[in-house]
């Protein structure tokens, strides 16, 4: 039977105890909160489903997120991390761990849906779904290794946004030859080598001269700061063009860096977004990110007409099928010039 006393003149604690359990307790405002508390305890042990929410019920989702920071971030790939866990922090931060609901999520779902970032743009779904999804990783991982567990994992009861729809930008008429010429010499290289294997900025930013090879046209990508790639593959074989051959030959002659990287003019994504959206803007063209070089790489692999679709995904390190669909947007004018 549990205990309930009164602790001062506004407050009463619920005491339960039980063999075998840990003691639990927990101060309300109202006796009637105490002994309700009380009861759903002594139920859920005895029903062998109690789980202790006194390290939730402490930490604040700021906390978890400011350790996901320290622990895990520094082992994440790619850029899209940090802007997620502070957008969390900044909507949801205040909470405890056991005082999320899924309706809180959801509210948050909805406030991000209709509020703009510092550019005056919408967040698209796609972004707050990834955070919601970010956020029901950390809760898991919470709960799994550092000792602050729930029930169930809130996040799991709500709603996602629906995907938008696949970005299909590709260069367009003379788009490729104002860029590289609205370029400088080491920016219009590493275009020209992303168009002509596909790679992802990450991996061209990564890659060291040791890992190419010219003889054998063949360069080793092994993801951001030697991590792996994107999807976990210690590392990717990719072919290189007789073009992209060229254009490494051409960088070789140009001095070397002491850590060793081929484009070694920007040190991380951030840097090189800025050198490119001056190049953009210098080239007149609107709505393009050095991301959609990816897609219009893969859809030439295809217009190429040589390699069959496991071979274009060797190539590009796409895991599935269903993804390197995603990233191929063939021309109409193009198919409708083999139907002869």
């Amino acid at each position: 039977m549990a205990t309930i006393r009164k602790r001062g003149e506004y407050q009463w604690q619920a005491i339960v105890k039980r063999k075998g359990h840990p003691l639990v307790s927990k101060t309300w405002n109202t006796r009637r909160e105490a002994e309700a508390w009380a009861r759903q305890v002594e139920s859920e042990i005895d029903r062998g489903i109690f789980i202790s929410r006194a390290e939730a019920e402490k930490t604040t989702v700021a906390d978890l997120i400011e350790r996901y920071r320290l622990e895990e971030l520094p082992k994440k790939r790619g850029n899209g991390f940090g802007p997620a866990l502070k957008a969390l922090e900044a909507g949801l931060g205040k909470y405890s761990v056991a005082g999320l609901s899924s309706k809180i999520i959801a509210d948050y779902r909805q406030k991000r849906l209709k509020s703009t970032s510092s550019r005056g743009e919408a967040f698209s779904p796609d972004t707050v779904r990834k955070e919601i999804n970010l956020l029901s990783r950390i809760i898991d991982l919470a709960g799994k290794e550092w000792g602050v567990v729930l029930p169930a994992n809130p996040c799991k009861m709500v709603a996602r946004p629906p995907a938008g729809k696949a970005r299909d930008r590709r260069l367009e008429g003379d788009e490729l030859k104002r860029l590289l010429e609205a370029s400088e010499p080491h920016m219009a290289a590493i275009i020209e080598f992303a168009v002509e294997t596909a790679a992802r900025l990450g991996e061209l930013l990564s890659v060291k001269w040791a890992d190419v090879d010219l003889k054998k046209r063949v360069m080793i990508v092994r993801g951001i700061d030697d991590r792996g790639t994107k999807n976990d593959d210690a590392l990717r074989a990719v072919p290189l063009s007789s073009r992209a051959v060229e254009i490494m030959k051409n960088l070789k002659a140009l001095p070397r860096s002491i850590d060793g990287r081929v484009f070694y003019w920007w040190k991380a994504s951030d840097s090189f977004n800025k050198t490119w959206r001056r190049a953009c803007a210098r080239a007149g063209i609107e709505d393009l990110r050095f991301h959609d070089l990816r897609h219009e790489a893969t859809s030439r692999l295809f217009e190429k007409g040589v390699f069959d679709s496991m071979e274009v995904a060797s190539i590009t390190g796409h895991k599935t099928l269903s993804m390197l669909k995603r990233y191929t947007h063939l021309r109409a004018e193009d198919l409708a010039k083999k139907l002869g």
